[in-house]
């Protein structure tokens, strides 16, 4: 009897000694798939922060162009002027090439010229007789860059003989 009772504590042991190992191998098991997660989160917040780096940085370069292409609107302006009262080729020459460049940045011009006004992208500097909100003149070109309005265009717009008595 006494063979069957060390028997049965240690059968009794080896359950609970089993039982224990479970519990061990399920905490370690829980800890394990806790630090996967965690290191899943931190790979993705990574990426995250990548990325988020990656469009900052390209928002800090297009701010630059375009500081930098405001800058030279009234360059292009003096030198379209210019062309209007010069022949020289090489001039021109030297203007088509700047033209080129400031239009490679994405920078685009505002089609005013016997088109209606358009608030968006004009600015009326003054009123003329003529057809009924239609740009008469151009006076200052209008830009967009990569399609944002940098620039309105400031034009003269037309008004009909009624509305010039008023």
């Amino acid at each position: 009897m006494n063979k069957d009772k060390d028997n049965l504590t240690k059968k009794h042991k080896d359950t609970a000694q089993s039982s224990n190992n479970d519990n061990a191998v399920q905490d370690l098991q829980n800890k394990l798939d806790e630090m996967q997660n965690n290191w899943k989160r931190a790979l993705a917040d990574y990426s995250n922060l990548q990325k988020r780096f990656v469009n900052e940085r390209q928002e800090i370069m297009q701010r630059a162009n375009e500081v930098l292409l405001l800058s030279l609107l009234p360059v292009l302006d003096n030198m379209e002027l210019l062309l209007k009262h010069n022949e020289d080729q090489g001039f021109k020459m030297i203007a088509k090439e700047l033209q080129k460049i400031v239009e490679n940045a994405g920078l685009t011009s505002i089609e005013t010229d016997n088109k209606k006004f358009d608030l968006n992208t004009m600015e009326a500097i003054e009123t003329k007789q003529g057809e009924q909100d239609m740009v008469i003149e151009t006076v200052t070109k209008g830009y967009f860059l990569n399609g944002k309005l940098i620039r309105p265009a400031k034009v003269v717009v037309g008004k009909n003989k009624e509305d010039s008595n008023e």
